[in-house]
């Protein structure tokens, strides 16, 4: 295999013929390009190459599920990636057009023991890359990540007889099938459909109509141009655009759908905006009473009810927090055999007997339905007030370049550890435990915290704080932190602040 190449220049002999890759594209728990400004597609060739030989050092069986999303370019970064597989000489298994998780779906369906999924996932047009994963339910992480941009960068593919191909047809209505089986609502629910034109325009009306909901159609037509937004429930143009059309149809709620289908946003019938850990404690109120004793994992930057809230102390409910980021979680979810794991960003992991343990939005809108289908007196906004009150920072990020965060956030843990040790406090309140698994998240005896991380993606630390008595509390709480942070001159400027 010839080593990739970051220097080969768009329309030239060289684009067409030699891969191009930037390092950079290799991200903690996926790929992800400009394309092409960052890749081409020989450059996609040698990544399903490399990809190949890892399964093979990895010694599992030579067969893979493959798909891609909904973009105009997909098909043919699919096509490149196949080409690259078979070279490999692995036996690949197309699904077609997918959302992520129907791809991780059709590893089981298919019985293939690795999965390779064509998305830019929520990034806007103009990007595209790969999640991939080889035990399912999980996906690459850190290591796994390093290990495959060393072998492709490294130019160490290795070519092997033996390569298939095969569109395998049915897989979407398997995947429906699997998430509705012979559930149906028996309360009249009026669901907003939101998918922003994107693939999961494909599935999820009728979904939702195999449930007996009635949809209120929101950008369902699919149009890889993206005409109304991007599609990403975490931006404010789409919860808005949301939140305005539960105001005007009167729906219920409005569940909404990123770019690949992994991840799902809610706004009540109040128009409200319930952020996902907040959902989160939602479901897990629920689920603890039908499973009492589970294991909830929580990514760290998520609220502290999973600890705190007492229907959820009272059901035996445990938390557990961990890591930022979908490979990270679905590992500590199958890892101590929770019963689901929540991250603050919509990333949701409903593991056996609910889900198979992987992010799927599809399957999180099944589980709200059925939640709200067993609470039929509860509009979703009562569910919302239900919680206990907190009061919750946006993420905030200060800038830190790249090759200055981890050892900055490495003293920022040291200094924050030692605080707690000498009987220190943030805030007023006195600091019982700090959670090292992901930077500081420092806990407080009041249940209130505060969170000092390393972005994955981009050089910037990351700051989320939360209190369980008042905004002025929680402002006193990130005075705190702050101070501390701003005991290290590489930190800059924060994005936006509180």
């Amino acid at each position: 295999m010839t080593k990739p190449h970051s220097d080969v220049t768009q329309n030239t002999w060289a684009f067409l013929r030699d891969p191009m890759i930037a390092p950079t594209g290799f991200r903690e728990y996926d790929a992800r390009w400009k394309f092409p400004d960052e890749i081409n597609l020989p450059g996609i060739t040698a990544l399903g190459l490399g990809l190949g030989t890892q399964m093979h050092e990895a010694g599992i069986d030579p067969v893979i599920a493959v798909g891609n999303d909904y973009r105009d370019y997909s098909l043919s970064v699919k096509n490149a990636l196949i080409l690259g597989l078979m070279q490999a000489g692995i036996q690949v298994k197309d699904i077609g057009p997918a959302l992520s998780p129907m791809a991780y779906f059709a590893q089981f369906h298919l019985d293939a023991p690795a999965v390779a999924m064509v998305t830019a996932s929520h990034n806007p047009n103009g990007w595209t890359g790969v999640k991939m994963g080889f035990q399912r339910p999980l996906t690459h992480g850190p290591v796994e990540m390093a290990r495959l941009r060393d072998i492709v960068l490294g130019g160490e593919g290795v070519a092997r007889p033996g390569g298939g191909y095969e569109f395998v047809e049915g897989v979407r209505e398997a995947y429906l099938d699997d998430l509705v089986g012979d559930f149906k609502m028996t309360r009249k629910l009026r669901v907003v459909c939101a998918t922003g034109n994107g693939t999961a325009s494909a599935f999820a009306p009728e979904l939702f109509e195999r449930m007996g909901v009635e949809v209120v159609p929101s950008h369902n037509a699919l149009d890889y141009t993206f005409p109304n937004y991007n599609p990403n429930p975490e931006a404010m143009e789409m919860l808005h655009d949301m939140s305005a059309t539960v105001t005007e149809s009167g729906a219920d709620l409005a569940l909404g759908f990123d770019g690949d289908g992994d991840r799902c946003g809610v706004v009540d019938n109040e128009g409200e905006e319930i952020f996902a850990d907040k959902v989160g404690v939602i479901m897990a109120r629920d689920l603890a009473k039908l499973y009492p004793g589970s294991t909830f994992v929580a990514d760290v930057k998520s609220t502290g009810l999973y600890a705190s809230d007492p229907e959820l102390k009272a059901k035996g409910a445990k938390a557990d927090y961990w890591k930022t980021g979908h490979s990270h979680m679905k590992r500590r979810v199958h890892e101590l055999g929770a019963l689901a794991g929540f991250e603050k960003s919509g990333h949701y992991f409903l593991a056996e007997p609910i889900g198979r343990g992987y992010d799927c939005g599809m399957r999180v809108a099944v589980e709200i339905c059925k939640l709200l289908d067993r609470n039929p007196d509860m509009s979703m906004a009562d569910l919302r007030r239900a919680l206990p009150v907190t009061y919750s920072s946006p993420t905030m990020s200060p800038w830190c370049a790249d090759t200055e965060k981890y050892d900055v956030l490495d003293r920022l843990v040291e200094k924050l550890v030692a605080r707690h040790s000498e009987g220190g406090s943030l805030g007023g309140q006195k600091i019982v435990d700090v959670v090292t698994v992901n930077g500081a998240r420092v806990m407080l005896e009041n249940g209130g915290w505060g969170l000092v991380r390393a972005s994955s993606n981009t050089p910037n630390l990351v700051v989320v704080c939360e209190s369980p008595e008042s905004e002025d509390e929680l402002r006193a709480i990130f005075h705190d932190l702050d101070a501390v942070i701003r005991t290290e001159p590489g930190v800059g400027d924060y994005d936006q602040t509180i």
